[in-house]
């Protein structure tokens, strides 16, 4: 189920707890550590299937809001304090590309990163597999960085296109701050189509 060449395991440094630690710290000291959930949020979902959740942080957010959230990642052991934060949502431990869940939801959200942390060249096979669980209209939202070395925003744009995908809006931030050609960093929303 895990593939040994996966980025994410391969260069993980802190553990689940200590992640959402940090959260937890960053919160109590009066940050919104939310900009995540309040991007999906505008879509007004009542589904949302949080693809490479980790810890769980944005769907127990998103759940919290009264969205029927499924959480699935490939880290055990992000998975496992997802499961103890959150024990009564649905955790999966799985891979992204293969996946098969028999349901569909309004949206597919992938933030922290998930695309570059990928299994190299499993990228067209994830997004594919995730618009397949998504309703006619829902919606695939990705937030990551953007490095030459790692998943250009046009072989992004390519890939989403090939899983059916079409572009709807582009961000540099989860707080919704303009995209330019020189932003560092995007949030990228495609529509499956109706």
């Amino acid at each position: 189920m895990t593939d040994p060449s996966n980025r994410w395991l391969e260069t993980r440094n802190v553990s689940g707890d200590s992640y959402d630690a940090t959260y937890t710290r960053r919160a109590a000291a009066g940050e919104d550590v939310h900009g995540e959930a309040n991007f999906v949020q505008r879509f007004a979902p009542s589904s949302v299937l949080d693809a490479g959740c980790g810890t769980g942080r944005v769907g127990r957010e998103l759940a919290r809001r009264g969205v029927d959230v499924v959480g699935i990642d490939i880290d055990p052991e992000m998975l496992g304090t997802a499961r103890r934060t959150t024990p009564d949502l649905d955790w999966r431990l799985a891979d992204l590309a293969t996946v098969e869940l028999s349901r569909a939801f309004d949206v597919v959200v992938l933030a922290g990163n998930v695309m570059i942390f990928l299994t190299p060249g499993t990228e067209g096979a994830v997004l594919a597999n995730l618009a397949r669980h998504l309703h006619p209209g829902g919606r695939l939202i990705a937030g990551f960085q953007l490095a030459p070395d790692r998943l250009p925003i046009a072989r992004y744009d390519a890939l989403a296109a090939d899983a059916g995908l079409q572009p709807l809006e582009r961000w540099s931030t989860w707080d919704g701050d303009a995209w330019t050609e020189s932003s560092t960093y995007a949030v990228s929303v495609h529509q499956r189509p109706s």
